[in-house]
């Protein structure tokens, strides 16, 4: 079983899926077109030399902030299969938006993926879906239950989101890893294809005893700048059909953010 974490991943690209059934958005041929995307995501990452892929309910939106219906766990495994099918080599990875660790789990659990994203994996963010807190008592004990094999990716002051008191950063990495057991932290800007903070990672990389990977804001510019600060990247927007958030995968642009990459390799 690849881990993105373990087996050596420093590109792991996102696939955001259209809305699934039952969400605003969805149409008549809601789960045709989630599940075509993930295949052809995945295949598209595969043949551009991506390391890994992180499937995640984009176009649910507005998310639910914690527990999601049984339909997305659903459709979300039918995506997660379809992905794996086209593109076996890839570690694959899981994100239930907006924070629904226990999901992510179940969906890894029955597609064979290697890790999950979490949000909020420990404390308190102030959100668009209210305040989310971190669920690390449940979410561990329902991995040593079901899936001890799959490695939990958790954000540190995760994107769209806002502290409800003056954290130091240095604090809630080690809390992360020591307390909430994450096993890699993922650092990213304030939203969606926003840049980090170079002295947030610079900050990271000092504090983490786990792999740290940039997970929003990395570019064809950019990224070998940052693969050579940090363990991996993450990236969706800077890959995308016109590089908006939500579209499918570009090959040709993928293709040319591995070339980059290749430069800090």
């Amino acid at each position: 079983m690849k881990t993105a974490a373990k087996a050596g991943a420093k590109l792991v690209g996102v696939c955001h899926l259209p809305p699934l059934p039952g969400s605003p958005r969805a149409g008549a041929r809601a789960m045709r077109d989630a599940v075509d995307r993930a295949a052809r995501d995945a295949k598209a990452l595969a043949q551009a030399g991506f390391d890994a892929i992180v499937i995640e309910n984009y176009g649910d939106a507005p998310f639910f902030k914690d527990d999601v219906p049984d339909v997305t766990v659903a459709a979300m495994t039918a995506c997660a299969l379809a992905a794996r099918e086209v593109a076996p080599a890839l570690a694959l990875g899981i994100n239930v938006l907006r924070n629904d660790g226990c999901a992510a789990l179940a969906v890894a659990v029955a597609s064979g993926a290697s890790f999950v994203r979490i949000n909020v994996l420990s404390g308190a963010r102030v959100t668009d879906q209210g305040l989310v807190e971190g669920r690390a008592a449940e979410v561990l004990r329902e991995r040593a239950r079901l899936a001890k094999h799959v490695r939990i990716f958790a954000d540190v002051a995760v994107k769209h989101s806002a502290p409800l008191a003056a954290r130091d950063f240095e604090d809630e990495i080690d809390e992360l890893a020591e307390r909430a057991l994450a096993d890699a932290i993922l650092v990213t800007g304030s939203a969606t294809g926003a840049p980090v903070d170079e002295g947030d990672l610079d900050r990271a990389m000092r504090a983490s005893r786990v792999p740290v990977f940039v997970a929003s804001g990395a570019t064809e510019a950019s990224v070998a700048g940052l693969l050579a600060k940090c363990d991996g990247v993450i990236v969706g927007t800077a890959i995308k059909r016109a590089r908006r958030a939500g579209g499918p995968v570009d090959s040709v642009l993928a293709k040319r953010f591995v070339r980059a990459a290749r430069h800090a390799r």
